[in-house]
């Protein structure tokens, strides 16, 4: 198990490393610029790279947790949030001013259930009470709020209410619902890691 946890620190690591190499090359606002918009710069391949390094991790991480016994469904959340980030980097978005394609309408709601399911996730973790639930339940209910200013925006919208993106910084927004979520997931599999270091397996967690 600890193999499992160690290769899945590694792919969370690189993943990050290539979305910091991705921003660090590129002339957008991350105040205002989504992440999402970050595909069409000179090395956008970075991007897919990234979210499919994050789906890796989250699938071992996930796998590892399974054999320790842990609940369900936390485990099937887990892999679906890496299918959801797989999915976002295989399916890119549309340039701005573009009508929604197929393959925007799939990008943007694999983020929005990636974006809802790994606060649950670690919601369910905490109320295992692993170790670092309370920073994991604190983590996780400061994504599900960020991730509320991320889509009124929408909704607004979609009332025909207009609504300038200065009003709420998208791109500060979405960074800070990615950055705790992937702190969850990291959490999350540093909580299996210290029992199998202690135990020499994890605790059952039903």
């Amino acid at each position: 198990m600890k193999g499992l946890l160690v290769s899945g620190f590694t792919a969370i690591g690189a993943g990050s490393g290539a979305m910091l190499t991705l921003h660090a090359g590129s002339d957008l606002d991350p105040w205002h610029a989504v992440i999402s918009e970050y595909a069409w710069q000179a090395a956008g391949w970075l991007l897919p790279a990234s979210l499919t390094l994050f789906a890796v991790g989250s699938a071992l991480i996930a796998e590892a947790m399974r054999r320790a016994g842990m609940s369900r469904w936390i485990v099937l959340l887990l892999l679906a949030w890496g299918a959801s980030m797989f999915l976002i980097g295989a399916f890119p978005t549309d340039r701005p001013g573009v009508p929604l394609s197929l393959s925007g309408g799939i990008h943007r709601y694999a983020a929005f259930a990636a974006f809802v399911m790994m606060p649950v996730a670690g919601l369910l973790l905490a109320k295992a009470n692993i170790r670092y639930a309370k920073a994991v339940r604190v983590l996780s209910t400061v994504a599900l709020g960020a991730l509320l200013l991320v889509v009124i925006p929408y909704v607004v919208r979609m009332f025909g209410i207009p609504m300038s993106n200065e009003d709420i910084p998208a791109g500060l927004t979405q960074r800070v619902v990615v950055v705790t979520e992937l702190a969850v997931l990291a959490l999350a599999g540093m909580s299996m890691l210290a029992h199998s270091v202690r135990r020499g397996v994890a605790p059952a967690l039903a």
